[in-house]
């Protein structure tokens, strides 16, 4: 199996369900998005928020997708930077104890928070302050880091680290590591487009996005001439399609489509495309096929979306590790 590193913005989510979109305007959050607040905005927001009964999980898009592989049974690397306050020892102790081999940078900045608001039809959308994980810098990405993997997983909220991503793409490459992007969201591509579009030709082999991330990053509106614009750059493209399912495409080959598990209360998607992301790479570590690749993805995708945060009971994972251990040669 190839050894998994990922490297993101550690943070603790605290997610709360809304009703209406008023909070969301107030603050100017982008539905649907991730939209980065400022300290005087997080302190206001966490006093909004406490009536609203909400709870808390470690977070951060690379995190919950190494946490998720954790669970699965792999032993992946993860790289972050959190504050030496509370919610660093949380963030902290809940990977340890998860499996997750952690190479934290601890310093003493508050750590990062993701707001999550969870709308009545299950979307989120994210007012984060980044806190102890915007100091995450080229200078903290040395060749050490990726002696022991073979693949290395970003998220693209990083992109707003512009020299971060490129060193992490370069020592992935000089180190012969395969390298997997997830863009993240899409006024994040839509704001980066072009060093989305460098990055991914350059130091690519493997790209997630959903349907909205794809249509930022392409500009195309039909979801299949997304998929084959990101597989004419990448190795291998995905784009993740909700209720719809899932397509993969290998550069040149034809592409691959599975469809959504039928879910019929769908709570929450913060996390779903983390989760599937996960799903994907360790079946991708196993040699599996795309059409394996993506059924494991969709796995994990419909077990999450079922579950408010990035917890799922252990009933559910010895589930998913059955259904692994049957899908995978």
């Amino acid at each position: 199996m190839l050894k998994i590193l990922g490297i993101g913005n550690a943070l603790v989510d605290v997610s709360v369900m809304i009703q209406d979109d008023s909070v969301l305007r107030k603050y100017n959050i982008h539905k649907g998005g991730m939209t980065l607040i400022d300290q005087e905005t997080q302190i206001r927001l966490e006093n909004e928020m406490k009536p609203m009964n909400p709870h808390t999980t470690t977070g951060g898009s690379t995190s919950n997708a190494m946490l998720a592989l954790a669970c699965m049974g792999a032993r992946p690397t993860y790289v972050g930077r959190i504050g030496s306050d509370r919610l660093g020892h949380f963030f902290k102790e809940t990977g340890a104890r998860m499996g997750i081999n952690e190479r934290l940078i601890v310093c003493n900045e508050h750590t990062g928070v993701a707001n999550t608001f969870i709308s009545a039809d299950g979307e989120r959308s994210f007012g984060t302050h980044l806190g102890a994980a915007l100091g995450l810098g080229a200078e903290d990405i040395t060749d050490g880091l990726f002696a022991d993997s073979d693949l290395v997983h970003v998220e693209g909220y990083l992109v707003q680290n512009s020299d971060l991503m490129e060193k992490i793409c370069k020592t992935a490459k000089r180190n012969g590591l395969l390298l997997s992007l997830d863009l993240g969201s899409w006024n994040i591509v839509k704001e980066n487009m072009g060093l989305f579009r460098r990055l991914i030709i350059e130091y690519c082999d493997i790209v997630f996005a959903n349907e909205e991330e794809a249509r930022a990053l392409s500009c195309m509106e039909n979801p299949v001439e997304s998929l084959e614009y990101i597989a004419s750059m990448a190795d291998t493209a995905i784009v993740k399609l909700g209720r719809h399912g899932a397509s993969a495409m290998k550069k040149g080959e034809k592409r691959i489509a599975v469809p959504a598990g039928n879910v019929a209360n769908v709570i929450d998607t913060t996390a779903a495309g983390d989760f599937f992301t996960a799903g994907f790479l360790y079946a991708y570590a196993y040699g599996a096929s795309l059409e394996k690749c993506l059924m494991l993805g969709s796995k994990l995708s419909e077990k999450i979306i079922q579950t408010v945060g990035t917890r799922l009971r252990d009933e559910a994972w010895k589930e998913i590790r059955s259904y692994a251990q049957e899908l995978l040669p």
